[in-house]
């Protein structure tokens, strides 16, 4: 452990000091319009303001409500937004007020694909501009399904302080300044990130005066660190076991945070042999869904049923393959593969994700596929997988709860990787594409749907990409922590830590 840690467990404020461990090596960026990291994305979700949020607690979107502003005003048309924000909301730091130009400065930033991983969610917002310094006005190009949901505190939705993102620039990421309950005050690489209370939060002082979000990679590291004290709170392992094994500790709280990641190989069609569809088709085939589900355990997993998770805005579920081998056997060699085929993967040592895939390796070695590995840590990962560098991709992933999001990021063909637009189109696919941008500009929220169910079977149908499990975020914290509300979840993946959360001495 380092000396700085030590120090800061040590100090005369430990007994409002809270700590967090969490798998992985070290941050990727906090910067909140950029990451896609979920241990990023949790630490993010203390730091930041929306005009709106989701409940404390929840991340269904039909509990949204106001944040940075207090009221709020729409068009019969839904096109013309107006916003009338709060007058007491500070940044980090200098304690400036916020105004409506930092509003404009922030969501501009978010729909520009050079400051933002999230640009397409925005395109639509044709126009943002300050009426005064307390009023914020954004008109649509088109109608949308969600335009409130594109407004709470995930990935572009956060609202950063202009002073602080035009003088950091690039590097924001590593000096992100919000307005939340909680602010940035130090990064130790691979080590710790430290946050401390925003005294001057527009909600009032938060109880918990420290926040000290450690990265320990080893799965029984952590776990020894929570039982022995040292750890408050911990992401924990994504096994059945471990929800069994730690829900029976004393004074422990395990909770599975939602909404659900649907994880899934993204097979980049580009690429031979992934360019014929029986190859594709193959793979599908060789995958065993339940083995999977079974593997993480039914308290963490469900089995996907369809390319965006169930519960969204949009979703229908689809008629996956059943685990055939001898079927993709003969696909194979009908694709001119007799002997199977090599497939080249970037894979992180994440270990609840390297040990997922290490169960799909096996179940594709069965048929033929000899899916190799290389290596990174997560920060790494996440950096290679843009790069187009990996023929398979694993990924998992939660995002606001609509269809065109999710479809957009992951299946249009502007989201390509190594596009301008670029997002997380790992798979090259654009199958969908017309119907995606139909959708887009369709006003009828029926026939809107039918567009989404339409480019979900397409998307299907062509193999983009292969659909293995849903899964929550398993979390334990002791009983020193206390929360205002129950954490069904947040849209960030992680227990809402805020004013109100207190902890025991």
């Amino acid at each position: 452990m380092s000396t700085a840690l030590l120090m800061t467990l040590a100090a005369p404020v430990a007994a409002q000091t809270l700590t967090v461990a969490v798998p992985g090596n070290d941050l990727g960026t906090l910067d909140p319009h950029r990451a896609s990291a979920t241990l990023d994305k949790t630490v993010i979700n203390w730091m930041f303001n929306g005009l709106v949020r989701t409940a404390p607690g929840q991340f269904r979107l039909d509990t949204i409500e106001g944040d940075i502003a207090e009221s709020w005003t729409n068009s019969e048309d839904g096109l013309d937004w107006t916003f009338a924000l709060r007058r007491d909301v500070t940044c980090h730091g200098d304690n400036s007020p916020l105004t409506a130009r930092d509003v404009v400065y922030s969501l501009k930033r978010a729909a520009s694909p050079e400051t933002s991983s999230y640009s397409g969610d925005y395109s639509a917002l044709e126009t943002i501009e300050a009426v005064d310094d307390h009023t914020v006005r954004i008109h649509l190009s088109r109608p949308l399904p969600s335009v409130l949901g594109l407004l709470v505190p995930f990935n572009g939705g956060a609202i950063i302080c202009e002073a602080a993102g035009t003088r950091l620039g690039e590097g924001f990421g590593r000096n992100p300044v919000g307005t939340g309950p909680f602010e940035f005050a130090e990064h130790q690489a691979q080590q710790f990130v430290r946050l401390v209370a925003n005294e001057d939060y527009f909600r009032g002082s938060p109880h918990i005066k420290e926040i000290v979000y450690r990265y320990i990679s080893s799965d029984s590291s952590r776990d020894l660190a929570y039982q022995s004290g040292e750890v408050d709170m911990m992401n924990g392992r994504f096994e059945e076991s471990w929800v069994t094994r730690t829900s029976a500790l004393p004074n422990t709280t395990v909770d599975v945070i939602g909404p659900n990641e649907l994880h899934q190989l993204h097979l980049n069609i580009t690429q031979p042999p992934l360019d014929d569809i029986r190859v594709r088709q193959a793979i599908a085939l060789a995958v065993d869904r339940s083995g999977i589900v079974a593997f993480r355990g039914p308290s963490l997993t469900i089995p996907a049923t369809s390319v965006i998770p169930s519960g969204y805005l949009g979703y229908e579920a689809q008629p996956l393959p059943e685990r055939d081998v001898e079927r993709a056997k003969a696909l194979l060699a009908e694709a001119g593969h007799p002997d199977g085929i090599e497939l080249r993967a970037v894979q992180t040592t994440l270990p609840a994700m390297l040990t997922t895939m290490e169960v799909v390796q096996a179940q594709l070695a069965e048929a033929g596929i000899r899916l190799n590995f290389s290596l990174v840590d997560h920060p790494t990962f996440h950096e290679q997988i843009r790069q187009d560098l990996s023929q398979v991709v694993y990924y998992g992933a939660a995002r606001l709860p609509v269809a065109d999001i999710f479809l957009t990021q992951f299946f249009d063909s502007d989201s390509i990787v190594q596009k301008p637009k670029a997002v997380t189109n790992f798979s090259h696919c654009g199958v969908a594409d017309q119907e995606l941008r139909e959708a887009r500009n369709e006003a009828d929220p029926e026939k809107r749907l039918k567009l989404w169910a339409t480019a979900q079977r397409k998307i299907v149908e062509a193999v983009c990409a292969v659909p293995l499990y849903e899964m929550g975020q398993p979390w334990a914290w002791n009983s020193r922590v206390t929360f205002a509300v129950p954490q069904e979840g947040s849209l960030n993946l992680s227990p809402s830590l805020d004013e109100t959360t207190r902890l025991a001495d």
